[in-house]
């Protein structure tokens, strides 16, 4: 049996916490406050790890990314969505041309 990473802990974190009580779990308000709040918050943790990034402090960018990461377990959770999706997607990937995975995407999507 393969040990859970630290993504996954977080996601059964996550998952738990979809019924807590929204004042006393962050994870259970940003969840209740819906799609929307849940999105502005990936896209000012994505604006601050980008800023992190310019300023040039590796650690700032480690802390801003954890943050990013975070918030997104939280979106894939709102939909029904566990790290193992997506790492079974970047395994899918792994191996292919980067141009050639988008064009097959694209052509796919036309489809």
């Amino acid at each position: 049996m393969m040990q859970p990473t630290i993504l996954h802990r977080l996601s059964e974190i996550i998952e738990m916490r979809k019924q807590a009580d929204a004042g006393s779990s962050y994870v259970a308000k940003l969840l209740q406050s819906g799609h929307d709040n849940i999105l502005k918050k990936i896209a000012e943790e994505s604006a601050e790890t980008l800023m992190a990034s310019k300023d040039g402090d590796a650690q700032h960018v480690v802390r801003e990314t954890a943050d990013l990461w975070f918030h997104c377990l939280i979106l894939l959770a709102y939909h029904g969505l566990t790290p193992e999706d997506v790492l079974k997607e970047l395994e899918r990937r792994e191996g292919v041309s980067g141009i050639t995975e988008k064009a097959a995407r694209n052509v796919g999507d036309k489809g």
